[in-house]
């Protein structure tokens, strides 16, 4: 059961993946990205690490994708031009597409990946010593983190706002 479980969340993972990266349309590949973000969490509570499927639905799917689509009904975004294949995007296609198989290979051949043995004890073992660690040592940099988001924020809505006399203006 664990298996089907598992085969059926990895295709509707990547399926909404491709249309996250197919889609044309914004808001609808927002939309994708909101599947394929439940998808993965849906992996992690298989996986047992409940608190990060939990955490990745409220912060990315609750939050990101959200502001995501605020922000693209915000500016009223519309599809671009067609793409056109360029050296480049073919060339990028190409080595990313033998990364994939070259990965496909490794798994089939040696049927798992090897990790490296813990080299001390696991941080994040427990909520208490995870909130230590994060109102502790690693205080600075949130705040930092949470104080760019705002200043990005702040300048989306700056960037959003039409100003009279523009060319948008009615």
């Amino acid at each position: 059961m664990a298996h089907f479980l598992f085969t059926c969340l990895s295709t509707f993972t990547v399926v909404c993946a491709l249309g996250v990266v197919l889609n044309k349309n914004a808001v609808n590949g927002a939309m994708c990205l909101l599947l394929c973000l439940a998808g993965i969490a849906g992996l992690f509570i298989q996986l047992h690490a409940y608190l990060l499927g939990f955490v990745l639905l409220w912060v990315y799917a609750g939050a990101v994708v959200m502001l995501f689509l605020f922000i693209v009904m915000l500016l009223d975004m519309q599809g671009g031009a067609v793409w056109r294949y360029r050296a480049f995007h073919v060339a990028a296609s190409l080595v990313a597409a033998a990364l994939l198989v070259c990965g496909l290979d490794m798994l089939a051949v040696r049927g798992r990946f090897e990790a490296p043995a813990p080299a001390g004890p696991a941080v994040g073992g427990s909520m208490k010593h995870l909130a230590t660690e994060l109102f502790t040592t690693y205080l600075l940099p949130v705040e930092v983190i949470g104080f760019l988001l705002l200043i990005a924020m702040l300048g989306v809505i700056v960037l959003s706002k039409r100003f009279e006399g523009s060319e948008g203006a009615p």
